[in-house]
């Protein structure tokens, strides 16, 4: 059967956008750890100030309102992806810390303002009921794509450098963003934004779920990689393979999390995340077998999906016109434990690397009592019971 979503403009617009970003980001980060350990020969303390940098744009991601004054939210979308690619492109000519910290930096600046306005535009383009639906779908294509980039990177590893591989992925990414920059797929009878920072009152669930997410998913990123080859001796080859069976899984499985949310809730599907989460940071703390881990981090993946429950909630309470203002505060918000985080955890993995998995697992348990909460925010932020505080 045809995806109906297929005649509508805005979902072709962005899809092209998601298969290039998380496809280049995709090669980046299956090559960025070898690349780190093998060709620079960074330690923990280094790879985590390196996360932080790459961290430091989401946190400015606030600034994306006031750069909707002058451009519109569709084109800044593809001028991010451009901007995405010149960093990834980049990145293998720079082979020293520093090098790697500007490179790192100009991808982290495209890749954030692009998410912040692809949940923005999702949200505004598309219903409660449909929304879950789209960033099912999108993930999907995303996994689609990072599963060809794999197969790309698995053959050709032998044979090309790290910088050719860098030059290739950052080049197809500014070739599709181009080519979006030339496309308008906008409705104008949809509400227009507001251009303004907002913080409400009756947004305080979605602020804390925001910011717990970001604390805890930053310890994933800076680490969980990090372990696999700096204990257990993964190549370039088997982050490969073991990042296809995650794009695998997460190809199939996405479209059935959007409709998990739609008939289940956003507090259930944010429960099973959390709840789970708890023992996958413990068991990384603690497990020896190189296989285990690899089953805990396609397990970690699988679970980060969940996470666009907390978008679909707040478009639930939300007024239209704060959409795109709230993502780019969100994203912000997001983004405050995870410019300090990495730094800190990669101190405590110089005392013991398991320090950083174990203080996942409690921000998990502490996340999964506040989702608790949904419910009732749902009941006090129907319409007939809104006001502007």
């Amino acid at each position: 059967m045809k995806n109906p979503l297929l005649k509508n403009p805005m979902y072709i617009y962005l899809m092209l956008l998601v298969i290039a970003s998380t496809a280049g980001l995709h090669v980046w980060r299956s090559l960025f750890d070898n690349f780190a350990v093998n060709i620079i020969h960074l330690d923990g303390g280094h790879v985590g100030a390196l996360q932080s940098v790459r961290e430091f744009p989401g946190f400015l991601s606030l600034l994306v309102v006031y750069l909707l004054l002058i451009i519109k939210e569709h084109r800044l979308s593809a001028l991010s992806v451009i901007i995405m690619g010149l960093g990834v492109g980049a990145t293998g000519l720079f082979p020293t810390f520093y090098g790697l910290m500007f490179t790192t930096l100009l991808m982290s600046f495209g890749f954030h303002y692009f998410e912040t306005t692809n949940q923005s535009l999702t949200l505004q383009y598309f219903d409660t009921h449909t929304a879950p639906i789209v960033f099912g779908k999108l993930r999907s294509l995303a996994a689609l794509s990072n599963i060809v980039a794999g197969v790309l990177i698995f053959l050709a590893a032998p044979y090309v450098s790290y910088t050719g591989l860098y030059l290739l992925a950052g080049g197809g990414m500014l070739a599709i963003g181009l080519y979006t920059l030339t496309r308008n797929p906008t409705d104008k009878f949809l509400p227009p934004q507001r251009k303004d920072m907002i913080v409400k009152k009756r947004y305080w669930l979605f602020y804390i779920l925001t910011f717990m997410a970001g604390a805890r998913r930053q310890i994933f990123i800076s680490f969980a990689v990090f372990l696999l080859v700096k204990k257990f001796g993964f190549s370039i080859r088997e982050i490969v393979i073991l990042f296809m069976l995650n794009n695998i899984i997460n190809y199939f499985l996405s479209p059935f999390i959007g409709k998990c949310i739609v008939k289940y809730g956003e507090r259930k599907v944010l429960s099973l995340e959390y709840f789970s989460l708890i023992f996958i940071f413990v068991a990384y703390a603690v497990v020896d077998s190189k296989i285990m881990v690899g089953l805990l981090y396609i397990a970690d993946h699988i679970f980060f999906n969940f996470a666009i429950a907390i978008r679909t909630f707040f478009q639930k309470i939300a007024s239209p016109e704060d959409i795109a203002p709230s993502m780019a505060v969100g994203f912000t918000i997001n983004h405050i434990a995870a410019v300090v985080l990495p730094v800190i955890g990669g101190l405590l993995w110089l005392v013991d690397y398991r320090i950083p998995f174990l203080a996942g697992a409690a921000l998990s348990l502490v996340s999964l009592l506040l989702v608790q909460q949904i419910t009732g925010q749902l009941s006090i932020n129907r319409p007939e019971n809104r006001n502007n505080s």
